[in-house]
């Protein structure tokens, strides 16, 4: 094998491990739900924000579960909620094995994102300063919940 031959073997085959990697990340996202508005599509599924202080589950009190406006899985039970102060519902816990993780360099800032575990929607960020035991703030894009109370 020459270095030519050797070289062209490298990179396709470097390019075959991208590829696939890229598709299935983009086939992990899916419209479920026909019913979302174009603001929410926008945020799920286009790295949108909603603007803060716009959501009214910032003044949701009663016992419930918050879903995926999406596919409707559940991802925070409503002891977890607080106000942070920040103008979006936050929680200090979410469902174990609610949401997916992935680090987020937009906007000039280093972050995690996560997304819903069942169809890929995104739901916001999580910060380390929150006041539970878990030191977790998890900043939720409001209208990409929906809340069903007990």
């Amino acid at each position: 094998m020459n270095k030519r031959s050797f070289i062209k073997l490298f990179f396709y085959g470097f390019v075959s491990l991208i590829i696939p990697l890229k598709k299935a990340s983009t086939l992990e996202k899916k419209i479920i739900n026909p019913n979302l508005t174009d603001e929410q599509k926008k945020i799920m599924f286009g790295g949108g924000t909603e603007l803060a202080g716009s959501s009214i589950l910032n003044y949701e009190k009663r016992k419930g579960f918050y879903h995926c406006a999406n596919c409707n899985a559940k991802l925070f039970v409503s002891v977890t909620k607080y106000d942070s102060g920040t103008g979006w519902p936050s929680f200090t816990d979410a469902i174990p094995g609610a949401f997916i993780t992935k680090t987020d360099y937009s906007h000039g800032m280093t972050r995690t994102a996560y997304y819903c575990a069942k169809c890929g929607a995104h739901h916001g960020h999580v910060f380390n300063d929150g006041p539970g035991k878990s030191g977790k703030r998890y900043c939720s894009n409001g209208i990409c919940l929906i809340f069903i109370p007990d």
